[in-house]
């Protein structure tokens, strides 16, 4: 398999009727991500509402209540879209040190010359770890060595595997992006296993543990098991089919967290539901 070629890796993170804009030096950085939804809304004037944060959905008979500090709407069917970026999963622990989650760190350059352990195996845990190799005395932690998948796999042939309902488990846990890859080759860093005496001595602890989906405000509904997900059927819920999930991972649609991957349950999600309010 050959690597994409890099001004083709936007294109594949697009969202459905325009294609996310090259980005010449490789992988899309967050800023050209957010111009990019940002020019997406008004492109097609969509009628977004901002800041709103939703506290709570009920029954309210045949129709269903969303409560908000910005007022309560009332729908016949509510799709849940809060994903799984907004719950970081920060480990209880008591440290001397100063402890972050990967949503708080921004740049290297602010930890140059300290002690810094950076805990997760995944994705998150190498890049941030190669990003401060050069500048900070490092130590990585995993619970397992990293597993690093092929050097030619990259985001899009991942997207293929989990839209074709492949596990890609069995490649690997880390993709080897260049500033990994460059890391890793040149000896940057090592993983090492949990470590309670390295960690009281840091710091600063990084925490690259991964995030928990943002499902609070479904709580009075009373759909979750005892994972914390609810069941459904597609994207709908089972004991509640007027409220439908979309964008929570693999058991709301394959690849369903990504941009692209998105795009086909939500038009899935949106025949249903038209189907069922036509008269």
């Amino acid at each position: 398999m050959e690597l994409a070629a890099p001004v083709l890796v936007a294109r594949h993170s697009s969202l459905p009727g325009w294609p996310m804009p090259s980005f010449p030096d490789g992988y899309p950085t967050a800023q050209h991500v957010v111009d990019y939804l940002t020019a997406y809304e008004k492109r097609y004037d969509l009628p977004v509402h901002r800041p709103v944060q939703v506290t709570s959905v009920i029954r309210d008979g045949d129709r269903m209540l969303v409560h908000t500090d910005s007022g309560t709407w009332s729908a016949r069917h509510v799709i849940s879209a809060t994903g799984t970026w907004w719950r970081p999963f920060r480990p209880l622990l008591d440290l001397p040190g100063r402890q972050l989650h990967t949503v708080d760190y921004r740049d290297p350059l602010e930890f140059a010359g300290q002690r810094i352990v950076v805990v997760g195996g995944g994705n998150s845990g190498a890049q941030i770890a190669a990003d401060l190799a050069p500048h900070a005395e490092l130590t990585w932690m995993t619970r397992r060595p990293p597993r690093y998948m092929p050097d030619e796999i990259d985001g899009k042939a991942l997207f293929d595997i989990a839209t074709r309902r492949g596990s890609v488990s069995g490649l690997g846990d880390i993709v080897a992006v260049p500033p990994v890859r460059e890391a890793r080759d040149n000896g940057l860093f090592m993983a090492t296993s949990m470590d309670v005496e390295a960690l009281s001595g840091a710091d600063v602890v990084v925490w690259c543990t991964g995030f928990r989906p943002a499902l609070s405000h479904l709580s009075p509904l009373r759909l979750r098991d005892t994972d914390g997900r609810v069941a459904v059927d597609g994207t709908t819920a089972v004991d509640e089919p007027r409220l439908h999930l979309l964008g929570y991972g693999g058991w709301t649609g394959p690849a369903s967290a990504t941009l692209i991957g998105v795009g086909p349950t939500a038009k899935v999600t949106v025949a249903k539901i038209a189907a069922t309010i036509r008269p």
